[in-house]
């Protein structure tokens, strides 16, 4: 069976920067099974892996337009220390947003004095993606993921 909308995909992957630092993997005792043409992954990677068949394996490079997109400086604030919860703020930390299209996450990119800087891009925005890939299954999907949209495992929902 080839990769196309409404097949539930089963790859490995890893995922490098363009420095080559890997950035996340799966492997296959613990893959990552997605349900294809549902907007779970980005489109770069489900453009590559589209009309794949089980074992395709394929190295692939996703600019940021295909990706996580470009970086917005608008979405980099400062705001008082005093308008985020109580307890320690350190570099690196990220706080889940309320704003007007909903719900957001931010992650702490400076402290100075009593002004933290908020960042609300991905911290992959405006990244290169180097992907290298293996197709481990493909199967047709339930009814029950096709309604949700998302692949259920044995004993439900994905995990």
């Amino acid at each position: 069976m080839h990769i196309a909308d409404q097949t539930v995909v089963s790859i490995q992957y890893t995922l490098k920067n363009g420095s080559g630092e890997i950035l996340d993997q799966a492997d296959k005792e613990h893959p990552l099974q997605y349900l294809h043409g549902a907007g779970n992954l980005i489109p770069g990677v489900e453009k590559a892996l589209l009309g794949s068949e089980e074992g395709a394996t394929m190295e692939v490079v996703i600019p940021p337009e295909e990706a996580y997109g470009g970086r917005d400086e608008g979405l980099v604030i400062e705001v008082p220390r005093s308008e985020l919860p109580e307890g320690e703020i350190q570099v690196g930390m990220q706080f889940q947003v309320q704003h007007g299209e909903g719900v957001g996450i931010v992650t702490v990119t400076g402290l100075e004095g009593d002004s933290v800087t908020l960042d609300g891009n991905h911290p992959l925005a405006g990244e290169t993606l180097h992907f290298d890939l293996q197709v481990l299954g493909v199967r047709a999907a339930t009814a029950e993921e096709l309604e949700h949209g998302h692949v259920h495992g044995p004993g439900g929902h994905a995990h």
